[in-house]
């Protein structure tokens, strides 16, 4: 075979047409040296060869460790979500839910501010606190949401219900309402110092939770429904 005009590529080609090549000339293996990443001197085919396959290895056990990290977050996550939604149900006055879902959510998920308001309830509920008036333009905002609103602190009607408003840099509106089709009938929002907190990028799997355990807790203060 002549090699006059060939190229790395037809080499190349020819090499991977026949894997036998270095079985019939393994001598050749040993005198092949490539350039260290790490460093100026040369290594061997072979030490290349090892030290890609423990990087890969290195990677490998990167991942493995996210993923059991994100396991564990989850698992955590989950726990918290089932001893709010327990105490939750242990509530037997329905004026009693709005404060007691508030303030247990916020220390079972570690949330420096949290507030909620409802619109349209029962007339038997209408002067409790999260009752109070919330304007045409938020209940649009809230029904138009199919997925809880993270991001940064703007000028949402829904930040002033919070305890500091100035204090939060990022925030969560999550929208409740009886049904996913339905109009909302009220809003919770999550605020915290951390920008990072609550970001346009993250996910919302256990927002959206929230949002539907307490839209359901909260039905017991609306009109019964035709």
């Amino acid at each position: 075979m002549s090699t006059q005009g060939l190229s790395e590529i037809d080499i190349a080609s020819y090499l991977a047409r026949t894997p036998g090549f270095f079985e019939r000339h393994a001598e050749l293996l040993a005198h092949v040296e490539l350039a260290n990443p790490h460093g100026a001197r040369a290594v061997s085919l072979q030490q290349r060869q090892m030290d890609m396959l423990r990087e890969r290895i290195r990677g490998m056990e990167r991942r493995l460790m996210d993923m059991i990290r994100h396991g564990q977050e989850n698992a955590a996550l989950t726990d918290r979500l089932h001893q709010w939604v327990c105490a939750l149900m242990q509530v037997t006055e329905p004026r009693e839910i709005p404060d007691m879902l508030v303030v247990d959510l916020q220390e079972q998920f570690r949330i420096p501010q949290v507030a909620m308001r409802l619109w349209d309830v029962a007339p038997a509920y209408a002067g409790e606190p999260v009752a109070q008036s919330v304007g045409a333009d938020l209940r649009r905002f809230a029904s138009s949401l199919r997925t809880p609103y993270c991001g940064a602190n703007t000028t949402f009607e829904a930040v002033r219900w919070l305890g500091h408003p100035s204090a939060v840099a990022s925030l969560a509106l999550l929208p409740l309402r009886r049904s996913y089709s339905g109009p909302a009938f009220g809003m919770l929002v999550l605020g915290s110092p951390d920008p990072t907190r609550y970001t346009p990028e993250m996910g919302t799997d256990i927002l959206m939770r929230i949002s539907e355990l307490a839209s359901a807790a909260v039905t017991r203060l609306l009109p019964l429904s035709d």
